[in-house]
């Protein structure tokens, strides 16, 4: 059995190393060899916008008015959110509580208070 990973791209398991990467045979495509050994490559920890690392439970600020898709709601600039929780997956990063209810919001427009 070969601990050569497949091929991320194509699923082909025609795969051979090449210096510090891996390289697919089928399809010409690379990857480090250091990504396949760590397992995930989503292991960046979430940051807000000025590049805060972010954690479950601290309290941020929103930088903008945001707009709720589908609702006449509008998210204040300024508004201070308790107790985040983040989530992974997807492109919206934090899940939170306000008055106005429960929101997934991007890190980006967020600042760490």
């Amino acid at each position: 059995m070969s601990t050569i990973p497949a091929c991320p791209q194509c699923a082909m398991e025609n795969t051979y190393p090449d210096g510090d990467n891996y390289v697919c045979a089928d399809c010409g495509h690379e990857w480090p060899m250091q990504a396949a050994a760590d397992g995930t490559e989503d292991d960046a920890p979430v940051r807000d916008a000025n590049g805060t690392v972010l954690q479950d439970g601290d309290a941020v600020v929103l930088i903008k008015d945001l707009k709720v898709k589908g609702s006449s709601i509008t998210l204040k600039m300024g508004t201070k959110v308790k107790s985040i929780r983040l989530v992974s997956g997807g492109d919206h990063e934090v899940d939170c509580r306000m008055d106005a209810g429960s929101f997934m919001l991007k890190a980006c427009f967020l600042k760490k208070v």
